[in-house]
C-alpha cells in the first residue's frame, strides 16, 4: 500500500464510523415523529367503521400497545440483524418490498442526474466563456427560469404537450405492461442491455425522458449557476492567460485547464442535488405514476405503516450521507494538493 492511501483509508473509516451516531439520531427522530402522526395503522387497516375492540386486537397482534422504548429497542435489534420489519400495511418483508421502489427512484435520479450534469455545466460554461454577452444573459434567464419552475407545473405540462398533444411519449410508468417485461435487476434500462432487447431499452427511455427532465431541471439550473460562478473565477487566473498566450486552443483552455481547478464546488452540487433526488422524487413519482420509493414512503404515510416508514427515511438517510462521503473523497482525486491527513 502506497503512503498517500493510509490517510485516504483513514478518513474514509472516520468518515464511516461518524454514520452510526448521524443514524442512531436519525432513527430516534423518525421513531418520535412517525408514533406522533395521529391515527394509527389499525384504523387504516380495518377503515372508519373499525370497531374500538377490533383496533385494541390488532394494536395488540402488532405490538403497538407496547411503551414507545420497548418499540424503539425491538425495532434497533431488529435492524442490527438486517431485518428492517415486516409492512403492516402487506405482511411482507420490507427488504423484499423496498427493492424495486429503490431501484426505480435510483433510475430515474441517475438519469435527471446526467440530464442535469450534461446541461448545466455545459450551459455555466458557455456563459462564462461569454461572459456579459446575449448567450450569457440568454443562459441565466434558462437557469432562473429552471430553478423557479415547480415540479408539478413542469410536469404537467410535459404530459399534456408531449404525450397527450404530440402523442410522442408516455405519460406514466416505467414500461408498457403489454410487453410483458421481466425484470432482473430491477432496473429496466440495465436488465435490457443485458438481454440485448432495443425495443424494450426504446420503451424503457421513452418512459424515462419526461420524469428524468421534470426531475432534473431544478439541478441543472443550479449547477449550470454554479459552473458560471466557479468558471469566472478561474478563468482570470495567470495560468489561464499564459496558456492562452502560448496559444493553446480555446476549448483545451476552457474544458482542461479551467474547467478541472473550477470542478470541486461543481461537484459539490453534484453530491447535493443527487442526495436531495434520491429523497425528494415524489412529486415527480406521484405526477408520472413512478413506482419509487418516494411514492412507497408516500403511501405508507397514508396507511400509517410504521416500519416501512421508519425503514424508507433510514435508508435514503443513509444514502444521503454515503452520496456525500464520495463527494468528499472525490475532492482529492479532482485536485491533488488536498490531503487526508490528521484533522
Amino acid at each position: 500500500m502506497e503512503d498517500g492511501e493510509k490517510p485516504m483509508i483513514a478518513y474514509t473509516i472516520r468518515r464511516l464510523l461518524m454514520l452510526i451516531p448521524v443514524l442512531i439520531g436519525m432513527s430516534i427522530i423518525t421513531f418520535s415523529i412517525v408514533h406522533a402522526i395521529p391515527g394509527g395503522p389499525a384504523q387504516a387497516i380495518l377503515g372508519e367503521r373499525a370497531t374500538p375492540e377490533a383496533i385494541a386486537q390488532l394494536n395488540e397482534k402488532m405490538g403497538l400497545n407496547d411503551p414507545l422504548t420497548i418499540q424503539y429497542f425491538r425495532y434497533v435489534g431488529n435492524l442490527l440483524q438486517g431485518d428492517f420489519g415486516t409492512s403492516l400495511k402487506t405482511g411482507r418483508p420490507i427488504v423484499e418490498e423496498m427493492g424495486p421502489y429503490l431501484a426505480a427512484t435510483f433510475e430515474l435520479a441517475f438519469f435527471a442526474m446526467a440530464f442535469a450534469i450534461f446541461f448545466g455545466v455545459n450551459l455555466g460554461i458557455l456563459s462564462a466563456w461569454r461572459h456579459n454577452s446575449v448567450i450569457d444573459y440568454t443562459g441565466m434567464i434558462i437557469a432562473l427560469v429552471g430553478v423557479s419552475m415547480p415540479i408539478f407545473w413542469l410536469g404537467l405540462m410535459e404530459q399534456w404537450i408531449f404525450a397527450q398533444e404530440l402523442g410522442w411519449l408516455p405519460s406514466n410508468g416505467r414500461i408498457d405492461p403489454r410487453m410483458g417485461f421481466e425484470s432482473i435487476t430491477n432496473f429496466y434500462f440495465l436488465d435490457a442491455l443485458l438481454r440485448g432487447d432495443f425495443v424494450a431499452l426504446q420503451e424503457v427511455l421513452s418512459h424515462l425522458l419526461l420524469p428524468a427532465i421534470a426531475l432534473g431541471t431544478i439541478p441543472l439550473a443550479i449547477i449550470a449557476r454554479m459552473t458560471r460562478s466557479s468558471m469566472l473565477e478561474v478563468m482570470g487566473s495567470d495560468y489561464i492567460r499564459t496558456a492562452r498566450a502560448k496559444g493553446v486552443s480555446e476549448g483545451i483552455v476552457v474544458y482542461k485547464h479551467a474547467l478541472k481547478n473550477a470542478f470541486i464546488p461543481i461537484v459539490t452540487v453534484f453530491g447535493l442535488q443527487m442526495g436531495m433526488l434520491l429523497g425528494g422524487a415524489v412529486l415527480t413519482e406521484t405526477i408520472f405514476s413512478w413506482p419509487g420509493v418516494g411514492r412507497y414512503l408516500y403511501d405508507a404515510i397514508n396507511a400509517r405503516d410504521y416500519p416501512v416508514i421508519q425503514s424508507g427515511i433510514l435508508v435514503v438517510a443513509t444514502i444521503f450521507v454515503l452520496i456525500n462521503l464520495i463527494v468528499d473523497l472525490l475532492y482529492a482525486y479532482i485536485d491533488p494538493r488536498i490531503h487526508y491527513g490528521k484533522e
